[in-house]
This record gives C-alpha cells, sequence and structure tokens, in this order.
C-alpha cells in the first residue's frame, strides 16, 4: 500500500511517516497542501490521511477540491477538530473516515486497511486468491494451508496484485506501489528478483509474467508445486 500523509506538524507527521513504514507501507509524506496536489498527479496511491489546519488553504477546501476534480482515493481525516458539526461537514466534503487526534499508529492502520477493503468491495479481513490467503493485518501468506515467510517487499508485491488481481500491472506501476520517494531508485532489477522469489516460495504460477506489458496475479486454481 502506498499512502499519502499530509499533515503540517513536523513531529506528528514524521512519526506517522516511520509508524506507517514500519508496518510494511511506502509512505510519502507533505505538509502543505500545494507539495501534496502536486504529488497526486505522479504517484499511484491508495488512500491518503489529511490533516485539516494546514498552513495556506485549508485541509476541507483541498478535499472539496479533490472531490470536485473527480479524485476518488480514499481520504481518512485525522484532525484535533472534534465537535459533531465538524466530523459531519468532514464526512459530507468527501472524507472516508474521520478520527480525532490523538491515534494510536496501530488503529491508524486498521482504519486504512478497512478503507481500502470498502473501496475495493472485500468484505473479508483475509484476502483470498484460489488456495492463496493474505492477512494484511498480520502480514500472513497461506499457500494450500501452509505459512509462506516473505519479507516485506515480497509482501507488498503480493498485496499489489491481489489488490487488482484481473489487472496487469506494468513494471513502472508495480515500483510505485513498492517504493516511496524516501528511498531513492530501486535498482533496475529488483522486482524480477521479488516476483522471482515469490514464485520460488509460494508457487511457480502465483505471478504470471505478461510479454511487454507487466506482470498479473497468476491463475487462482494453479497446481501444487510439485
Amino acid at each position: 500500500m502506498r499512502l499519502l500523509i499530509l499533515e503540517d506538524d513536523p513531529q506528528l507527521g514524521d512519526a506517522l511517516a516511520t509508524g506507517l513504514r514500519q508496518r510494511g507501507q511506502a509512505v510519502d509524506w507533505f505538509q502543505d497542501g500545494t507539495q501534496a496536489d502536486a504529488a497526486l498527479t505522479g504517484a499511484p496511491y491508495d488512500a491518503m490521511v489529511l490533516d485539516l489546519g494546514l498552513p495556506g488553504a485549508d485541509g476541507m477546501v483541498w478535499l472539496r477540491r479533490w472531490r470536485e476534480r473527480g479524485l476518488t482515493l480514499p481520504v481518512l481525516v485525522l484532525t484535533a477538530r472534534d465537535g459533531v458539526e465538524q466530523r459531519i461537514a468532514g464526512l459530507d466534503a468527501g472524507a472516508d473516515d474521520y478520527l480525532i487526534k490523538p491515534i494510536a499508529i496501530d488503529e491508524l492502520s486498521a482504519r486504512l486497511r478497512a478503507m481500502l477493503r470498502r473501496a475495493s468491495g472485500r468484505a473479508q479481513a483475509v484476502w483470498t486468491h484460489g488456495e492463496l490467503q493474505y492477512d494484511p493485518a498480520a502480514k500472513q501468506v497461506h499457500w494450500q494451508g501452509r505459512a509462506v515467510d516473505l519479507t516485506g517487499r515480497e509482501l507488498a508485491l503480493l498485496e499489489a496484485l491481489l489488490m487488482h488481481p484481473q489487472r496487469v500491472l506494468s513494471k513502472a506501476q508495480l515500483q510505485e506501489k513498492l517504493y516511496d520517494w524516501s528511498g531513492g531508485e530501486p535498482e533496475s532489477n529488483t522486482l524480477e528478483v521479488h516476483v522471482h522469489h515469490l514464485r520460488r516460495k509460494i508457487h511457480a504460477g502465483v505471478v504470471r509474467t505478461v510479454r511487454g506489458v507487466g506482470y498479473a496475479l497468476g491463475a487462482a486454481d494453479a497446481e501444487p508445486a510439485a
């Protein structure tokens, strides 16, 4: 999951970004709406955490602008504004969730997962694709009932494919899901290495290559590995 955080408080913004990265997310953190607005045109974010008390234009102003422009990205408002009328206004402006500071990072992470389940039409907490099961909260993968030990990047790649089980994703799209701007450019063959490891650890057919296009999730009824 790649997240955009818009929070002008340096201490809180850094804590949120660090905490979510430690939980396996790619995170880009910005301190004003203009920076975030520009970033939205250049990266495929899965969700946004939005503060309302921003310098310049208020967070509510940006939220309304984005919704009026047709942005469908799930947005979680995280703010100190705790009045009932303010919460109603935030939700009516287009927020998918509205939380009051302070908040535990584990609850924030759980709220983001719930938003993405709703956005993707998933009712279950555990994602299932044939004999493959993935628990995004526990970061656990099972294939044919057997636990599979994956690294953080391998989990992120599998999650990106599971989020779009019917789509072919290009190498650039997958790299943008796995890496935020804080980590620099990945090596040219890094994605191929992660794909190789998923095939070796889970099943040779778990990821299929679409030549000249990219990668897609493999068939849900893959035969057991020899």
